[in-house]
């Protein structure tokens, strides 16, 4: 009816240019093919709706062409998006994640978490072919996992990295700069800012007091000129907390070399930070601890690390916030 009445004007004005072009339009936008994906948004490292990371997470079913990554990261506009579909070749759920700025993100953090989450809350039996342990498959290597659930019924997902390789301490006077901060609010005597790695090598920093965190203000353009020199990707500030008996420290992440100014939630970090509290003495082998991110950002997060001999878990929950359909 509406190609009907659409050529009955289009008979009368036919003269006139502008119909023509909205007829072409119309039967344009009417006959192209269009591929719609199931997505969800997840708060991450949280048990609570409005806190923790945001994160998108989309259904894929099979592996995309790259541009189409990039294009759906940079329309969500979170830190990251994670794609993800069951793998019969891999007997596991395959997970990608992409930044706004089309990097590629590896390792076990919030990307990874969430996606495994997901999976959980929709009843999904994505170990239904794994006997002896429960992983995922990330940039064709896979991670290990261990899944409880909290009194919530929420699925609580452990993931492992690593062991943390160390680097020597840098100079706070190098690093100060880059955080607007002065040297001297940077620790240096029994831990000292190293250049850490488990999955991923990240700057960590120990502060003084969560003051001298929450003052912080990165410059970027240093903060990328350090990374280039030094190794690493982002920059992980943390002030060990005194008298707070629910978490061991309080972080800030800043990557601005990807994208992401800051971060309410780094699980990739938290590894690194953990290994480098390990190797000071300042935390046990097989001891839960647990560090708050994302205070400044008015999204906190919980992220739980343990350092064990088979390398570094970090842990967490993750709850639904809304769902939909993306068209490409």
């Amino acid at each position: 009816m509406l190609k009907s009445l659409f050529n009955r004007y289009l008979a009368i004005y036919k003269k006139f240019p502008a119909f023509t072009e909205m007829r072409d339009t119309y039967l344009t936008f009417k006959y192209t093919k269009m591929t719609s994906y199931k997505y969800y948004v997840l708060d991450v490292f949280t048990t609570e709706r409005y806190k923790g990371n945001q994160l998108a997470v989309v259904f894929t079913g099979t592996d995309l062409e790259l541009p189409v990554y990039e294009n759906i990261a940079r329309e969500f506009g979170y830190s990251e998006t994670s794609f993800m579909y069951y793998s019969k070749e891999h007997k596991a759920l395959k997970v990608r994640s992409f930044t706004p700025t089309g990097f590629e993100i590896t390792g076990a953090g919030h990307n990874l978490l969430g996606a495994v989450c997901l999976a959980l809350l929709l009843d999904s039996d994505i170990f239904h072919e794994q006997e002896n342990k429960q992983f995922v498959i990330m940039n064709d290597e896979a991670i290990d996992l261990s899944v409880s659930y909290t009194n919530d019924h929420l699925p609580f997902v452990g993931m492992r990295q690593r062991p943390a390789i160390i680097g020597p301490p840098l100079d706070p006077k190098i690093i100060a700069g880059a955080l607007t901060l002065n040297p001297d609010e940077i620790l240096n005597e029994g831990i000292a800012a190293s250049v850490v790695k488990t999955e991923v090598a990240h700057l960590m920093v120990p502060l003084k007091s969560v003051e001298i965190l929450n003052k912080a203000v990165p410059e970027k353009a240093l903060l990328i000129e350090l990374a280039v020199k030094y190794g690493f990707e982002g920059v992980y500030c943390f002030a060990i907390l005194n008298g707070d008996a629910a978490h061991f420290a309080q972080a800030r992440f800043f990557n601005p070399g990807i994208g992401i100014d800051e971060d309410a939630a780094t699980g990739s970090a938290a590894g690194p930070m953990a290994g480098l509290l390990f190797q000071k003495q300042l935390i046990q082998q097989n001891s839960a601890y647990q560090v708050l991110q994302g205070v400044k950002m008015n999204h906190p997060s919980t992220i739980k690390f343990e350092v064990t001999t088979e390398g570094i878990w970090i842990s967490g929950s993750s709850v639904i916030v809304m769902e939909g359909m993306i068209h490409v």
